[in-house]
C-alpha cells in the first residue's frame, strides 16, 4: 500500500486503540483528577514517550524477537504487572480528607516534572500488551517490505496521536464543573483507580 493509504489505515486502527481502556487511561485519569492538570499532561507525555520506545524497536524489526521470546515476554509481564500493582496499592491506601485533592495538587506542583513523565513512561513501556499490539500492527497492517522511513513516519504520528488523545482526556477532566464534582470524592477516585490498576497488573502477570 502507498504512504497515504497506509497512513489512514494506521490512523483508524490506532485511534480505536487509543480509546480502549487500559492502564494508561486509568493512570492519566487518576493523575488529572487527584493531582491536577499539569500532572495529568506530564503523565500523558510520559506515556507517549513510552510508546515511542515500542515504536523504535518495532521499526528496527525487534518486535518479533521480543514477542517470540517466552522468557523475555514473561519478564516484561512480571515487571510490568508488579509496577501496576505497586502504583495501584498506593492509590488504594489513599486516606479521606477534606483537603486531600488540594494538598495533592500542591504536592504535584512541587514535584519535579520528570517524576510525572517517568511514571507515565514506565506504565506504557512495561505493558506487555503493547508488544502484542505492535507485533500485530507491524506484521499484519504493514508489509515487511514497507520502507523504514515510512514506518518511522507512521510511528511518530501514532506517538503524537496518543499524546493528543490523553491530553484531551486530561483537559476534559480539568473542566471546573467536572473537576469540582470529582474533588469531593478525591480519595475514592484514588482507591477505585488504584484497585483497577492493581487488577490490571494481576491480569498482566497471569497472562489473561
Amino acid at each position: 500500500m502507498d504512504f497515504w493509504q497506509g497512513f489512514w489505515v494506521i490512523t483508524g486502527v490506532h485511534f480505536l486503540a487509543c480509546m480502549s481502556p487500559g492502564p494508561d487511561f486509568v493512570l492519566v485519569s487518576q493523575q488529572a483528577l487527584s493531582r491536577g492538570r499539569a500532572a495529568g499532561l506530564l503523565t500523558a507525555l510520559g506515556i507517549a514517550l513510552g510508546f515511542g520506545v515500542h515504536i523504535v524497536y518495532s521499526v528496527l524489526g525487534m518486535v518479533t524477537l521480543v514477542a517470540q521470546s517466552a522468557p523475555l515476554l514473561l519478564a516484561v509481564k512480571i515487571i510490568g504487572g508488579l509496577y501496576l500493582v505497586y502504583i495501584g496499592y498506593k492509590g488504594i491506601r489513599a486516606k479521606a480528607s477534606g483537603e486531600v485533592v488540594e494538598v495533592r495538587v500542591e504536592q504535584a506542583a512541587a514535584e519535579p516534572a520528570w517524576k510525572a513523565v517517568w511514571r507515565g513512561l514506565l506504565c506504557n513501556v512495561l505493558n506487555p500488551k503493547a508488544v502484542v499490539y505492535m507485533l500485530s500492527l507491524f506484521t499484519v497492517v504493514l508489509s515487511p517490505s514497507t520502507p523504514m522511513w515510512q514506518m518511522a513516519a507512521y510511528g511518530a504520528w501514532m506517538t503524537v496521536m496518543l499524546f493528543i488523545w490523553f491530553a484531551l482526556v486530561v483537559l476534559m477532566l480539568s473542566i471546573p464543573a467536572i473537576n469540582r464534582r470529582f474533588r469531593r470524592f478525591g480519595h475514592w477516585i484514588d482507591r477505585v483507580c488504584g484497585g483497577a490498576l492493581a487488577f490490571l497488573g494481576i491480569k498482566v502477570m497471569s497472562g489473561s
